[in-house]
């Protein structure tokens, strides 16, 4: 009976909001996966509103001679549409932190470099595993530091991608315009100083939805107002897709559109972004393989198939799921790109770290996953 009703429920969402146009089949591969009979993915599209989600996938075919060409498909996308990237942030940070790495004299990834008078240590090599690997914030910080916000978002716009970051990850004054030095160990030349950078002030944008909920919780007070999301990073779900594809298929692209980094560098960041945990020494109790891997695998502790491989960035704050990720079926030679992102904050509170990721927003990622791209 419930099963039932639930249809009826979904065929009415769905008529609604014209996702299947007059109610007919649809070629649209996203389309079809969220019409399977699974709980996990008809929670949410009983209350698509609430939950707020877009998806981009993108089927990839090869020619004889090795070249690429995309099948693009979409579903409720909308890049004036606010919602909060998380994570998924660090992607373009450390790409771009590669690309002006690239440029200095007598450095490498390898190379060791102190942040601010305090003089925290590390290398790019590090900060890029922990970044990619279990999504580290201190070692994107660090990068952000490196970069500064105007730079990030310079080479952003050169490449035609609409982004807007405007802030560190997971400290205090996190949008603090000053960065701090960096100060690089070098065999040959002496050190590198790099900075301190006094940035511009942040700019608001023009976009929807940036006022969100009806309370949230600040300075451990309850405030009956709206979340305001306007000095926050911005990164639609087009530009994130874009990344991570231009990333994996360089040669699709124009040399203007494209991330200007080294074969090896290329090489490394793809072979990071599909490391496991354990791969990497980390604990597997406390960082199953499907942690940060939301599609196919976030719902479950098991491991991960040698045959599938992900390639990915994840996102996860303020109720907002977030994953882009580039799939490949290394058994049918099948690949995928996928990004999509879900809300799940029910009580309309923001800041209270109560959502309902587990109950429902990782399983209906890792349900799109499967309907998308395993085979059955």
């Amino acid at each position: 009976m419930w099963k039932a009703e639930s249809k009826v429920r979904l065929l009415f969402v769905y008529c609604i909001f014209g996702i299947f146009g007059a109610c007919t089949a649809t070629d649209n591969p996203i389309e079809q996966a969220l019409r399977a009979d699974e709980p996990a993915l008809q929670v949410v599209m009983q209350n698509l509103p609430e939950h707020q989600v877009q998806v981009l996938f993108t089927e990839i075919e090869r020619d004889a001679d090795g070249s690429v060409s995309f099948r693009e498909h979409s579903f409720g996308l909308d890049d004036n549409r606010y919602f909060y990237p998380a994570s998924t942030a660090k992607l373009p940070v450390a790409l771009i932190a590669l690309e002006k790495l690239q440029e200095l004299e007598g450095v490498d990834r390898h190379s060791r470099y102190t942040v601010g008078e305090a003089g925290e240590e590390s290398s790019f090599t590090e900060d890029l595993i922990a970044l990619f690997v279990v999504s580290d914030n201190p070692a994107n910080n660090r990068l952000y530091e490196f970069l500064g916000k105007d730079e990030i978002n310079l080479r952003l716009q050169r490449k035609g991608l609409r982004a807007r970051i405007a802030h560190r990850l997971g400290v205090r004054d996190s949008d603090s315009l000053l960065t701090r030095a960096i100060t690089f160990s070098r065999p040959e030349g002496g050190p590198l100083r790099i900075g301190p950078i006094d940035n511009s002030p942040i700019e608001i944008l023009p976009l929807d939805n940036l006022l969100q909920g009806s309370a949230h919780i600040a300075d451990g007070s309850l405030i009956d107002e709206p979340f305001d999301f306007s000095d926050n990073n911005y990164l639609p779900l087009s530009s994130l897709h874009q990344i991570t594809q231009r990333l994996v298929f360089p040669e699709a692209f124009t040399e203007e559109e494209r991330f200007h980094l080294s074969d090896e560098h290329r090489e490394f960041v793809l072979n990071t972004m599909r490391t496991l945990p354990r791969e990497a020494g980390y604990d597997e109790s406390v960082y199953p393989d499907g942690r940060l891997k939301y599609f196919l695998f976030g719902d479950s502790r098991e491991r991960i198939p040698e045959h599938i491989e992900i390639f990915n960035k994840i996102g996860r704050a303020y109720g907002y799921l977030t994953d882009s990720a580039y799939i490949v079926d290394r058994r049918t030679n099948r690949e995928f790109l996928i990004s999509a992102t879900i809300r799940v904050n029910a009580n309309e509170t923001f800041n209270d770290d109560i959502y309902e990721y587990v109950e429902i927003g990782i399983p209906f990622l890792a349900e799109l996953g499967r309907q998308l791209v395993l085979e059955r």
